[in-house]
């Protein structure tokens, strides 16, 4: 699996940095996609579980060793709601 210090991934991150009506949204992912207890264990950083990141990048990319497109990832944070029940209407 890619390094997060690695190219793509820093495109990714400097795709959405570019943004700041993406930030919100972005936090609040990095939030719920991060290792439980993460401010316990080195890094101390809220980063997603390296196996659960395989498993995404595998599903969306065809290789668990794929980088994200950071067009992707603007676009992901931009398309639809950015909360579970968000935007839908209720009858």
């Amino acid at each position: 699996m890619h390094d997060p210090a690695e190219p793509g991934w820093v495109r990714a991150i400097l795709a959405v940095a570019r943004r700041p009506s993406l930030w919100p949204t972005a936090l609040r992912q990095a939030g719920r996609l991060a290792r439980p207890g993460w401010w316990h264990r080195p890094p101390f950083v809220p980063v997603p579980d390296r196996a659960y990141l395989r498993f995404r990048l595998e599903t969306q990319y065809g290789a668990s060793d794929a980088a994200p497109d950071p067009q992707d990832r603007t676009a992901s944070a931009t398309d639809g709601p950015s909360s579970p029940g968000e935007g839908r209407r209720h009858r």
